[in-house]
C-alpha cells in the first residue's frame, strides 16, 4: 500500500493541528507580538522591490493559485489514473477537495483582514492563505505517490529540495505581494499538513474497499 500505518500519525496530527489553533488565537486576539514579527518578516521581503522581482513573483503566485492548484491535481490524477494508480488518483481529487473546505471554515472562523495596500483581485480573508495551502497538499501528493518511484538516490533529493523550495518562493511571493501576513503562509502549511494526516487516515480505511469494486480491481494501491 502506498500510504502505510504509522503509530505518530496521531502525534503530527495532535501537533501541527495544536500549532495552527494556537496560531489561529493568537491572530484572532490581535496579538502585538504577531504584528510585529509580521512586519519585520514583511519589511525584509518587500525591500528593494523592482519590476522584475513583482512580475517573477506574479507569475509564481499565479502558478500557486487555488484554481490552478485544482488544475495541477487534476493532470496529476489523470497521470496515476492512466498508470493503474485509480484509487491514489481518486485520493489526490479528494485530499485537495477535501481541504479547501477545510481550508474556508478556518477562513471564515478566524476572519483575518488582508494587509492594508493588497491588490484588489485578492479578495476574501487572509488567514491562512489558500495559495500555500493548497500548493502543500499538491506537493504532498507528489511526494507521497510520485517521488518514491524515483530510484536514483541523488534524483529523490534534488526532486524533493525542489519541492521544498518551490513552495517557500511561493509563500515568499503572497507576501511579496502584499497579499498575506507571513504568519498566513506558516498557519497554511500547518493546516495542510493535519488535514493530510486525516487525509492518509481516510486512504487507508477506503482503500481496501474501493480495491474490491470492479472499476477499480486493477489498480494499484
Amino acid at each position: 500500500m502506498i500510504i502505510e500505518q504509522e503509530r505518530d500519525r496521531p502525534y503530527r496530527l495532535l501537533v501541527s493541528g495544536g500549532l495552527f489553533a494556537f496560531l489561529a488565537a493568537v491572530v484572532m486576539a490581535q496579538s502585538g507580538l504577531l504584528n510585529f514579527i509580521d512586519s519585520v518578516f514583511i519589511g525584509v521581503i518587500q525591500k528593494h522591490q523592482t519590476n522584475f522581482k513583482a512580475t517573477i513573483m506574479t507569475v509564481v503566485s499565479f502558478l500557486g493559485s487555488p484554481t490552478m492548484d485544482i488544475i495541477w491535481i487534476l493532470i496529476i490524477a489523470f497521470l496515476l489514473w492512466g498508470f493503474k494508480f485509480k484509487i491514489p488518483a481518486l485520493w489526490a481529487i479528494g485530499t485537495i477537495i477535501g481541504g479547501d473546505i477545510v481550508a474556508t471554515l478556518a477562513k471564515d472562523i478566524v476572519q483575518r483582514a488582508r494587509p492594508f495596500g493588497h491588490l484588489a483581485a485578492d479578495n476574501g480573508y487572509s488567514f491562512p492563505s489558500g495559495h500555500v495551502f493548497g500548493m502543500t497538499l499538491v506537493l504532498a501528493v507528489l511526494w507521497i505517490v510520485v517521488t518514491p518511484m524515483i530510484q536514483t538516490d541523488w534524483k529523490l533529493i534534488l526532486t524533493r529540495t525542489v519541492m521544498v523550495l518551490w513552495l517557500l518562493l511561493l509563500a515568499v511571493s503572497r507576501i511579496y505581494l502584499g497579499a498575506h501576513y507571513p504568519s498566513d503562509t506558516l498557519g497554511a502549511m500547518l493546516l495542510a499538513y493535519a488535514w493530510l494526516q486525516i487525509s492518509e487516515w481516510l486512504y487507508l480505511w477506503l482503500a481496501p474497499k474501493l480495491i474490491k469494486m470492479r472499476f477499480l480491481a486493477n489498480s494499484y494501491y
